[in-house]
């Protein structure tokens, strides 16, 4: 196995997200998703990570970083999905003859023209539901008011409407039993998280015991962007009565209301003061509709998810075709685990991370033992 300094690795903040039946997690240079198939193994692949920052350090400076982070999370959480999707190993469909067609005229593989639809249509979506929505009721006030000291009445408005809307898409996602699922493993990702930042051995019994609800979480992040958007569109955006030039300023300002909104994230979830926990409270309450307590199964996978991006792929697992692991146990991804050893008159050692071995009924006595 790959093992990086295992103290410094419990220093780092750790980002995740639910997946298709699992959870990708993303560590210093790695990324990991990890997913239980069908015949309850669990499947992790390993892929280096670069941020933008690392080729172009401008994009990591404040402000900025946020709006790059912005555009990468969408991104990335389509990828993942997709490649979790695929690990699952139960979408074996040979491709149509549009499919092969499609394929061959753009030049890229299937799987990548997929990704690029589904992105442009969730962009497409998000303006739709989060911009031009409310702005039409933003117009529809202005009939009202076209008094321009009642603009920021009409953008508090508009703002509120956002968040309504908001809350209502994920009450509707919420009612498809594939996305309630990933909202328990969405659970399991945080409290492996939070296990990870009290430097607790990685269990599931040690993860249980924490909230499913964290202050460095997506959700909380679109909530400031809502919040902040209100403001920043009340000062620098369009007031005018034209519906087309109001989108676009909005949509101009996108960029530094996510750059404004990721600095108030990072500074909120590192401190403890009355205000900052005040302030986040509300973020953190909405969670409690994207968040569902896991089973232990789910936690395994998660625990999975940070081993490997921590620590690297277990050289002892087996691959598949694609090289992927394959794991029966998430203690199997630990960088202390021991693989069973196998003597000539004996049962395969059973070893478990932290305790040392323990031989089978009549067997030897084992020849080492488990790492610390």
């Amino acid at each position: 196995m790959n093992i990086e300094d295992k103290s410094v690795c419990k220093r780092v903040d750790i980002g995740g997200q639910a997946v298709m039946e699992g959870v990708m997690m993303k560590g210093p240079k790695a990324i990991a998703i990890a997913v239980r198939r069908p015949d309850h193994t669990i499947v992790v692949r390993h892929e280096e990570s670069h941020s933008p920052a690392q080729k172009h350090p401008w994009l990591g400076w404040p402000f900025i970083r946020g709006a790059v982070s912005l555009f990468t999370m969408m991104v990335m959480g389509m990828t993942t999905l997709q490649q979790s999707t695929n690990m699952l190993g139960i979408l074996d469909e040979e491709p149509t003859k549009f499919e092969k067609w499609l394929s061959k005229t753009l030049g890229k593989s299937i799987d990548k023209i997929v990704m690029g639809t589904a992105v442009i249509l969730a962009v497409a979506l998000s303006i739709g539901l989060f911009f031009m929505l409310p702005e039409v009721f933003g117009k529809f006030l202005k009939g009202f008011w076209p008094d321009a000291s009642m603009s920021w009445l009409i953008n508090l408005l508009s703002g509120i409407v956002r968040i309504i809307i908001l809350i209502a898409y994920i009450l509707f996602c919420a009612l498809v039993p594939d996305v309630r699922r990933t909202f328990e493993y969405h659970g399991a990702e945080h409290k492996t998280v939070y296990c990870h930042e009290h430097n607790l051995p990685l269990t599931p019994k040690n993860a249980q015991q924490f909230s499913t609800l964290h202050p460095r979480c997506g959700t909380s992040f679109l909530l400031l962007v809502f919040v902040i958007s209100i403001i920043l569109f009340s000062i620098m955006g369009y007031q005018g009565n034209s519906y087309i030039w109001r989108l676009l300023s909005r949509l101009a300002l996108l960029p530094v209301v996510a750059g404004l909104s990721y600095e108030a994230l990072k500074g909120l979830a590192h401190s403890e003061s009355r205000l900052a926990r005040a302030l986040r409270w509300p973020g953190m309450q909405l969670q409690r509709l994207t968040t569902r307590p896991p089973t232990d199964e789910m936690v395994e996978c998660a625990i999975v998810a940070m081993n490997v991006a921590l620590y690297g792929m277990p050289a002892h697992a087996k691959r598949t075709p694609e090289g992927w692991a394959i794991l029966h146990s998430y203690a199997e991804s630990d960088p202390s685990y021991q693989p069973p050893v196998e003597t000539a008159d004996a049962e395969p050692v059973n070893t478990v991370p932290g305790k040392a071995p323990i031989a089978a009924a009549g067997g030897t006595q084992p020849i080492a033992a488990a790492a610390d």
